[in-house]
């Protein structure tokens, strides 16, 4: 791990010497169509970026990021969805480099956790606006995430949602794809323990959260990407007609009504047990199965952010 800096003076930094790195997915939603643009406004703002790359192939993703951390930039500006992001989170994490990000997917959910203008050219004046912030990073076993993960219908979700959807409807896309799932999927039973207490619940759905979004809507009003503690959260209890009626309500509304099954279960660490053993979606990659232990590393990532979040 490098030494850091004081968040006031790697702000200073970034305003006064303006070294910066850029990576845009351009198989993202809107990266194709808007990388010359985010070009062209950094150097309309002053920079002049130590490298300028686009990511086409997906599998390339990882070696372009250490490509354009190897420039030795004050800040790493990545366009493209949550799991691009949460990519890049992992690059970054502990070091002495902030993260910029440019809402370029389809949710958005870190950039909306981090309450960053979900407009280019707004996301992209922050870089020159706005202040380096620590933000919490999760993990979940040994893999570091930022922002969700989740248990149950939207792992099939995931794997199962079009592309050339996700570009018509945007954000309606997950849920409406959950719709389709929905009848054929059987209930789990879960175990969440957390400081010795054991919560049990029946649901279809479990979601384990660092940040405040998920598919592009709050979760709760009291959800933080900075406050040390992750939340688990089930939507929906056993019985599918209850999840159809919640996942039509936030495609409809896009807010959450309520949260059947209990309350919210709080903690910086969790142990999470299910019957039968499931596949975890951790910022979109299925590679964990539980049991499983996430727990929450307080301001592990450096990122920029608008004057006015709250930094704890």
């Amino acid at each position: 791990m490098s030494e850091l800096r004081t968040k006031i003076e790697h702000t200073e930094a970034i305003r006064r010497d303006r070294r910066v790195a850029v990576v845009v997915n351009t198989r993202s939603r809107r990266g194709r169509r808007h990388y010359f643009e985010v070009i062209e406004q950094l150097h309309n703002l002053g920079f002049e970026p130590l490298a300028e790359l686009s990511v086409y192939n997906p599998k390339r993703l990882r070696d372009l990021l250490d490509t354009a951390l190897a420039t030795d930039p004050d800040l790493l500006i990545v366009g493209g969805g949550d799991g691009t992001l949460s990519s890049a989170v992992r690059h970054v994490a502990h070091r002495d480099v902030a993260l910029g990000v440019l809402p370029l997917g389809t949710t958005n959910n870190f950039a909306r956790s981090l309450g960053l203008p979900l407009d280019l050219a707004g996301a992209i004046k922050v870089f020159s606006t706005g202040k380096v912030a620590d933000i919490d990073l999760g993990m979940a076993g040994d893999r570091p995430f930022a922002n969700l993960a989740s248990f149950g219908v939207s792992v099939e979700v995931a794997g199962k949602v079009k592309p050339w959807l996700k570009r018509i409807v945007g954000r309606p896309a997950y849920p409406m794809t959950a719709l389709t799932v929905l009848p054929g999927h059987r209930p789990f039973r879960a175990f969440i323990t957390v400081e010795g207490q054991r919560h049990e619940l029946l649901t279809h759905q479990l979601n384990i959260a660092n940040g405040r979004f998920h598919g592009g809507w709050q979760v709760a009003r009291d959800i933080s990407i900075d406050n040390g503690m992750l939340v688990a959260y089930q939507l929906g209890s056993g019985k599918k007609l209850r999840l159809l009626g919640e996942t039509l309500l936030r495609a409809t509304t896009g807010r959450w009504r309520s949260l059947a099954g209990g309350p919210f279960v709080v903690g910086r660490e969790m142990l999470l047990e299910t019957d039968p053993p499931m596949a975890a979606d951790v910022d979109g990659e299925v590679r964990l199965r539980t049991p499983i232990t996430l727990r929450v590393v307080p301001n592990g990532v450096r990122v920029m952010v608008p004057d006015s979040f709250e930094d704890r």
